[in-house]
C-alpha cells in the first residue's frame, strides 16, 4: 500500500519523454518526473521514491528524500509567509505549508522552528504544525527507569527544557541536571529518571550514575564503550593525540579522567583507560 508523505518502494511501469510512471497501486500510476529519474531505467525496476502532492496538487513521486516525512518533528526554515499561512524549506521544490491555525505565534522568515508534520486527511497534503503537544499523548505508559530512549530537543521551560521522547511523549529535562550544550531540534539519546504520578516523564541526558559528570567527561565516557571498554590515551599520551582525538588540550584531559577516576567510573592503568 502507498503511504503519502512517505518513501515508498515502487515500481516502474511505463516509461514516457517527460519521465516514468510508477505503479501506484489503489492510487493509480504515479509520474517520476525526467529529471528524477536515474540514467539507467528499465520496466519493472523498484525505485525508492517519495510520494507527495505537487504545485497542481497531482500526485507525484520525487527521488529526493525531505528533511522530514509525515509523521515526524523536524527543526525546519521558515522561508515565506503570505495570507495562507507560513513555508517552510523542507527540502523538495514544493515549499512546506504550515496554516495559521496551526501555529501558536507569529513565524518570523529565515527563523528555525520545532515542527510537525502530519498527513490532512481531508485533502491528503502533507502540512505542517507547532501544535506539538496536539501530536503526542497525554500520560506515558510502558517504560521503566534507566531505560534508554530517543529524544528530540524542544524549547526552554522555567524549570528546565523540554524533550519530545520515542516521538510519543513529553519528558522535561531540568536545568541542574544538563551538563553538555544542547539546542531546540538535537535529536539525543537519554535515559529515564523517573515515570511521575501523573504520568510524565522525567529525563536524563547522562546515563544514571553519570549525573555530575560534564561533556567532556560524557565524552570520554561514550568513546571508551564505542571500543570495548578500553582505551589507549592515558594522562601520559601525546597532546597531539588527545587533540585529535577529543579536540581538548592535555590538561582539560587530565581534569576530565580524574573526575571519571574519581566517579569510579574507570581504572587508569600504566598505558589503558578501562570502564569498570
Amino acid at each position: 500500500m502507498v503511504e503519502i508523505g512517505r518513501m515508498n518502494a515502487l515500481r516502474v511501469c511505463k516509461e514516457v519523454d517527460f519521465g516514468v510512471y510508477l505503479d501506484g497501486g489503489d492510487l493509480g500510476e504515479i509520474l517520476l518526473p525526467r529529471k528524477q529519474v536515474p540514467n539507467e531505467i528499465n520496466i519493472d525496476d523498484i525505485l525508492n521514491v517519495f510520494i507527495y502532492h505537487d504545485s497542481s496538487d497531482r500526485l507525484i513521486a520525487n527521488a529526493l528524500k525531505p528533511y522530514a516525512m509525515a509523521g515526524e518533528f523536524a527543526l525546519l526554515k521558515v522561508i515565506d509567509s503570505n495570507p495562507v499561512g507560513t513555508f517552510f524549506d523542507w527540502g523538495l521544490p514544493k515549499d512546506l505549508l504550515m496554516p495559521f491555525a496551526e501555529q501558536k505565534h507569529r513565524m518570523v522568515v529565515g527563523n528555525r522552528y520545532l515542527v510537525r508534520l502530519f498527513l490532512d486527511e481531508e485533502t491528503s497534503r502533507i502540512a505542517a504544525s507547532a501544535l506539538l503537544g496536539e501530536f503526542l499523548d497525554p500520560i506515558a505508559t510502558g517504560f521503566e527507569e534507566k531505560q534508554e530512549v530517543d529524544l528530540i530537543i524542544e524549547y526552554p521551560t522555567d524549570m528546565g527544557v523540554r524533550a519530545i521522547v520515542n516521538n510519543q511523549y513529553w519528558g522535561m529535562l531540568y536545568s541542574d541536571e544538563i551538563f553538555q550544550p544542547i539546542q531546540c531540534g538535537d535529536k539525543l539519546k537519554g535515559y529515564i529518571k523517573q515515570i511521575r504520578a501523573d504520568g510524565k516523564l522525567d529525563i536524563w541526558l547522562q546515563k544514571p550514575g553519570y549525573k555530575k559528570i560534564d561533556a567532556l567527561s560524557q565524552q570520554i565516557l561514550d568513546y571508551i564503550e564505542q571500543h570495548d571498554g578500553t582505551i589507549f590515551i592515558t594522562d601520559k599520551s601525546p597532546p597531539e593525540l588527545i587533540k585529535k582525538t577529543f579536540k581538548t588540550s592535555k590538561s582539560s584531559y587530565k581534569k576530565a579522567i580524574g573526575a571519571l577516576y574519581k566517579a569510579k567510573l574507570i581504572a587508569i592503568e600504566n598505558n589503558a583507560i578501562r570502564l569498570i
